[in-house]
C-alpha cells in the first residue's frame, strides 16, 4: 500500500516537471480524470509542486481539507494563460461550469464588474456595473478589481469630465438651461450636460476621446506621468511624486481586464424569466407549470473532439449542478443529428428507469431536423424498453422544441411549421437564454480545453 502511494506521488512529481513556469490554471484530477480542484498560479510549476513537496506539512500550511483532496489526486494537468488576469477570469468561469468538489469559492453567481458607456444616450453616461444593458452600450471588462476600477474612474473623470449620474438628459429639452448642476460641475469634474453647459457634439467628442484612451496602450500618458514623478522626486516634492505614483498604478490597472467576448459571463445578461415561464406554459399547452428546462447543443472541430452539452434551468435560472458534457462516442465525422440522438439516449436513459426527473421541456439548439432526430431517439428508447418487458417504465411527460439561430424560429414537437415570436417576447428571450447557454457551454470551453482533454463526461 505504501509503495503504491509512493508510486502515485512520484508519477505526479514527474508530471509536474513538464509544467511551464508562466501563469495559468492547474487541475487536480481524481479517478477517470474527474476534476477535483481548479487553481490559478503565477508560476504553474512552482505552485503545483508545493502540494507534493517531500517532508512538507500540508495540513499545517493549508488545512485538512486540502490534504484530503491531495490524497485523492491521481494526476495533475494545466492550462496556460496569457497573463495572471486571464488566468483569474478563466478560473472563475471554469469553476462555475465544472464545479469541482474541492473549490469552495467562485461557485455563486457573483460576477466581475464592467465599465459601461451608454452610447445610445444623447449625453452618454459612464458607469461601473455588474448588470450591463443588453444593447446600445460600449463595454470594457470584465475587471478583476472593482476597488481600483472605482478609483481610476474618478481620475479619468477629472480629465475627461464625463457624467456618471443616472439622469435622463434630452438634448432637445429647453428646460435644461434652468437646471442646476451638481457639485461635480463646481469642482470641474463634469461638463454638466444636465444644465446645458455643453453642446451635444462637444460632449460626444469627449466620450470618443475616452473610448480611444481605454482602447489604447496609454503609453504616452504613462511616460509623461513617470517623467513628472521623477522630476517631483528630484525636487523633493514627495507628496506630489506619491500622488503621481498612485495615479500611474491606477491607470495601469485598466489593463487588468478581460474582454466581454472571450471572458463571457452569461449570468450578467440574464433577464427576469417569470413572464416567459407563464406564457411558455400556454404555448406548450401543458397542464402544470413549466419549471425544468434542459437545453442541448453539439460542439466539434471538423467532426473531431465532438462534445455534447446539456444545461439545466429551474424556474428560468441556470442550475449549474445539472450541467453535463458528453464526449461523443458512437458517431464518426460530421453528423449533428446522430450526435444529438446519442446525447438524448445517454441523458434520458436514467429518467426512463425512474432514477431521475424528466424535464418539462427539452430544447435543442438547431432546426427541424435536429428536433426530429431527438424525437426519434427518445421514441426508439421507449420502444426498446417496452420490447424488453420493462413494465415499470417511467414514461416521459416532457415536451420537445428546437430553436434555430439565424431566423430565431421555434419548432415545436408534432408541428412542421415554425413559431415566430417578436424579438421582445419574454418566451423567446427565455428560450434564447437556454439555447445560448447550451451553445456557450458546448463551444466556448470546448475550444479552451479540447487540447487538454479535460472534459467532465457523463456516462
Amino acid at each position: 500500500m505504501i509503495s503504491e502511494e509512493n508510486s502515485r506521488i512520484e508519477e505526479i512529481r514527474e508530471r509536474i516537471k513538464e509544467f511551464p513556469t508562466g501563469p495559468g490554471l492547474y487541475f487536480m484530477k481524481g479517478p477517470n480524470d474527474a476534476v477535483l480542484y481548479i487553481g490559478k498560479a503565477k508560476n504553474l510549476r512552482s505552485r503545483v509542486a508545493s502540494y507534493f513537496q517531500p517532508g512538507s506539512n500540508l495540513e499545517a500550511s493549508r488545512g485538512p481539507y486540502i490534504v484530503e483532496m491531495v490524497n485523492r489526486v491521481h494526476t495533475v494537468d494545466y492550462l496556460e494563460a496569457q497573463s495572471e488576469v486571464d488566468a483569474m477570469l478563466k478560473e472563475a468561469r471554469l469553476i462555475k461550469d465544472i464545479r469541482p468538489p474541492y473549490n469552495m469559492d467562485l461557485l455563486d453567481d457573483k460576477t466581475f464588474p464592467y465599465l459601461e458607456i451608454c452610447a445610445r444616450e444623447d449625453f452618454p453616461g459612464v458607469y461601473i456595473t455588474r448588470k450591463p444593458q443588453e444593447k446600445g452600450t460600449i463595454l470594457f471588462g470584465p475587471f478583476t478589481n472593482v476597488r481600483d476600477l472605482r478609483a481610476v474612474l474618478v481620475e479619468m473623470q477629472k480629465v475627461f469630465k464625463f457624467r456618471t449620474c443616472s439622469l435622463e438628459i434630452d438634448a432637445d429639452d429647453p428646460k435644461r438651461r434652468f437646471f442646476r448642476p451638481c457639485l461635480l460641475h463646481s469642482i470641474r469634474q463634469c461638463t454638466a450636460p444636465c444644465g446645458a453647459r455643453i453642446e451635444k457634439a462637444d460632449y460626444r467628442k469627449i466620450v470618443r476621446d475616452l473610448v480611444r484612451f481605454l482602447r489604447s496602450k496609454r503609453s504616452v500618458v504613462l511616460r509623461e506621468m513617470y517623467e513628472q514623478m521623477t522630476e517631483a522626486s528630484k525636487r523633493l516634492e514627495y507628496e506630489q511624486a506619491a500622488m503621481l505614483r498612485d495615479r500611474i498604478r491606477l491607470i495601469e490597472s485598466l489593463d487588468k481586464r478581460g474582454t466581454p467576448d472571450e471572458h463571457v459571463q452569461p449570468e450578467v445578461f440574464a433577464a427576469d424569466p417569470t413572464e416567459g415561464l407563464v406564457k411558455l406554459r400556454d404555448i406548450l399547452q401543458t397542464s402544470g407549470q413549466v419549471r425544468i428546462i434542459e437545453g442541448m447543443d453539439i460542439a466539434n472541430i471538423s467532426g473531431a473532439e465532438a462534445v455534447g452539452s446539456l444545461v439545466k434551468f429551474i424556474d428560468g435560472r441556470p442550475f449549474k449542478n445539472g450541467y453535463r458534457r458528453f464526449r461523443i462516442k458512437t458517431v464518426k465525422g460530421i453528423d449533428d443529428y446522430a450526435m444529438i440522438a446519442e446525447v438524448v439516449r445517454r441523458r434520458y436513459k436514467y429518467a426512463l428507469r425512474g432514477e431521475e426527473l424528466w424535464p418539462d421541456l427539452i430544447l435543442i439548439d438547431g432546426g427541424l431536423g435536429h428536433l426530429h432526430a431527438a424525437e426519434a431517439a427518445l421514441k426508439g428508447m421507449i420502444a426498446e424498453a417496452v420490447a424488453a418487458g420493462q413494465s415499470d417504465l417511467e414514461m416521459p411527460h416532457s415536451k420537445m422544441a428546437s430553436l434555430a439561430k439565424r431566423e430565431e424560429e421555434i419548432y415545436l414537437e408534432g408541428s412542421t411549421e415554425p413559431l415566430r415570436l417578436p424579438a421582445n417576447s419574454p418566451v423567446r428571450k427565455l428560450l434564447q437564454y437556454v439555447r445560448d447557454e447550451a451553445h456557450r457551454f458546448a463551444q466556448h470551453y470546448h475550444h479552451i480545453l479540447r487540447t487538454k482533454k479535460m472534459f467532465n463526461e457523463d456516462a
